[in-house]
Parts: structure tokens; sequence; C-alpha cells
């Protein structure tokens, strides 16, 4: 067994390195961290429409490059390693794949095309106000109302949700329990 990359993953980190290095160099990092919104849209957009990152695993059928797991994982190494600041956890990792794992065909067709081509930067709402993430502990509840839900409750450290476009909460259906009842909502 084999467990190296292929010189296409390779090729990826090279680009991935090479981009970031120019884009977020130690001063860019600073500057942007004593910023409210800690990142810009405009090297944002870069990242999606020069090298198409923020769509690296979203299936083709989405919009996205339609890569796996292991691109993915190789674009955040290199992420990790320049520090870049960007929504990209927030919005690629998150999001999206609450919306992959999760979603109706229609919801994927409406949400995914625009965080693949990182026109709609997103995240997902699902830390408690307690600090807690479990499944059990989650207390916010999706009542029906006018064709729609009304959430209650308070969803805490919420990662980039001050500058998302789309958030995806976790919610749960009165009077259930543990894993039964949950449901993701997009506000």
């Amino acid at each position: 067994m084999k467990f190296s990359f292929t010189d296409e993953q390779e090729q990826i980190r090279t680009v991935v390195r090479r981009f970031l290095a120019e884009q977020s160099p130690t001063t860019e990092i600073r500057r942007l961290m004593a910023t409210d919104q800690g990142w810009e849209r405009a090297a944002w957009q870069r990242l999606s429409g020069e090298l198409g990152l923020t769509g690296v695993h979203i299936p083709e059928a989405y919009g996205g490059q339609g890569l796996g797991f292991v691109e993915l994982g190789i674009v955040l190494e290199e992420m990790g390693r320049a520090l870049l600041c960007a929504p990209y956890f927030a919005s690629v990792v998150l999001a999206a794949n609450a919306i992959l794992n999760a979603g109706s065909e229609d919801q994927k067709q409406k949400l995914l095309p625009g965080i693949a081509m990182g026109e709609t930067v997103a995240t997902l709402a699902f830390t408690e106000n307690n600090g807690l993430w479990d499944s059990a502990g989650v207390a916010l509840t999706a009542t029906p109302a006018g064709g729609g839900y009304r959430l209650s409750g308070v969803k805490s450290f919420v990662l980039d949700g001050h500058t998302a476009d789309l958030i995806i909460v976790l919610a749960r259906a009165p009077g259930s329990s543990g894993d039964t009842g949950l449901s993701f909502f997009s506000v």
C-alpha cells in the first residue's frame, strides 16, 4: 500500500503554497487581524476565482471542482502554514459539508454553487450558549410558523458569523431530545 500524494495532489500543494506566499505575507496577516472583519472580500474572490479553492471538494454538479477530502486537506494544510485570514474553514468545510450531507437536492442546487464560486460566505451555527456542541445538548428550537419556521434560542461561537452571507443553524423540534428531531436551517 502506498501512502503518498499523487503528482496531481503535489501540484495542488505547490500552486496553493505559491499563491498563499504572495497573498498572505506576515504584514498582511497582522493588518487583517486588526480589522473588524478579519479578512478581505477581494482576496477571497482571488482565492476562489484564480484557483477555485472554495469549491475544491464540492461536486461538479454543484459548481465545484469535484476533488476529494485529501485535496481539501492539502489546501487546509497550506492555509494553516500561511496563516491565511479568510472564512475558508467556516464556509467551505463546515457549512458546505453540512449542506452536502444533510441538504435536500434542491438545497444543494440552491446553496452550494455560491459557496463553490466564492460568492457566498457561509458558516455553521451549532454551538449552544453553554459552549456544548453535542447533539443531546442542542437547545435552540425550530417551531413551524406561517409556512416556515421560527428559530428560538441562542447559538454562540459562530465561526465567521459576523461576516457570513449564509448561516446554517442546527435546531431541534420542540419536545425532541437526544439525536432525534434535529434539522439544519438556512438563515
